[in-house]
């Protein structure tokens, strides 16, 4: 099927992107990838009279240190957060994370900042996000506001994000000493969305669990923060009786729906499991 007509727009300043948002309005839409809209665009599920490609400003792309923070670049693709020297160093979750998005085509052009602004759960950086304690910097015609990953998502294709406001960098705290980390993902095949994801980061102090952070991917209308199953684990020796309590917890706040991936049930139970061998392999990483 073929979209219907609509007109092109290419600014090169976030500025000149926002002054469009503002004067176009709700029949504007805005480009990054392009993985998901433009097949919803050739469906005709999305009908937007104006699309503004982001493509174009490069103040939108990069990856930087500003002190103890990395700062990411909303049109960042995902082959770049693969291939970050910074990233490997400081925040090996995110490349081991991408590694696991889709296939290399779409990771050439696929963006971190499109992946979140879509706010759909079964994309996996949502999740990754809020297991980092990433902020998220909105630009809009008043300035810029930050928002926490964590309160970012509000439902399915429903985020903070307002109508006239651009993603324009993703900041995250760069990992302390000793910190380990794992996105754990089961799929069908290569590049499909997750049938249950799981992203972990913890530290451990003398076998202890000193910090923890725990997000699920596409088992609810949202990513979610597990926070029930962090305090499972935190400030308790990393044990089989630790883990299995953290992950009935987890499970305990999925709410999958039935679809061609699986039942309820199973959905439920891959989560578990995908969080059982994240929390294995990011202690083994607390190094």
């Amino acid at each position: 099927m073929i979209p219907p007509a609509f007109e092109y727009h290419a600014p090169r300043s976030v500025g000149e992107a926002i002054g469009l948002l503002g004067s176009l309005g709700s029949d504007a839409k805005l480009l990054a990838g392009g993985h998901s809209l433009l097949p919803m665009m050739k469906l005709r599920f999305a009908e937007p009279a104006h699309l503004i490609d982001l493509n174009r400003i490069e103040a939108l792309r990069g990856i930087r240190e500003e002190g103890a923070t990395i700062v990411i670049g909303a049109m960042t693709v995902e082959a770049e957060l693969i291939t970050s020297e910074l990233l490997a160093a400081k925040l090996p979750l995110l490349a081991e994370a991408a590694r696991q998005i889709a296939d290399p085509q779409v990771r050439n052009r696929g963006t971190i900042g499109g992946d979140i602004a879509h706010g759909d759960p079964g994309n996996d950086h949502p999740a990754i996000a809020i297991a980092l304690d990433a902020t998220l910097v909105l630009q809009g015609p008043k300035g810029q506001r930050s928002v926490k990953a964590d309160g970012f998502f509000h439902g399915t294709y429903m985020t903070d994000l307002a109508e006239d406001e651009i993603l324009v960098e993703i900041r995250v705290p760069a990992f302390a000493p000793k910190t380990g980390s794992a996105y754990e993902k089961l799929k069908r095949k290569t590049g499909d969305w997750a049938t249950a994801a799981a992203a972990v980061v913890l530290r451990l102090d003398g076998g202890v669990v000193s910090h923890v952070r725990i997000a699920l991917t596409n088992v609810a209308p949202t990513a979610l923060r597990a926070t029930d199953a962090e305090a499972a684990l935190l400030g308790k020796p990393l044990s089989e009786a630790t883990i299995a309590a953290a992950t009935a917890r987890a499970m305990a706040i999925c709410d999958p729906a039935d679809d061609l991936r699986g039942d309820r049930e199973y959905k439920t139970a891959m989560a578990g499991q995908m969080l059982r061998r994240a929390i294995g392999k990011a202690a083994a990483r607390c190094a």
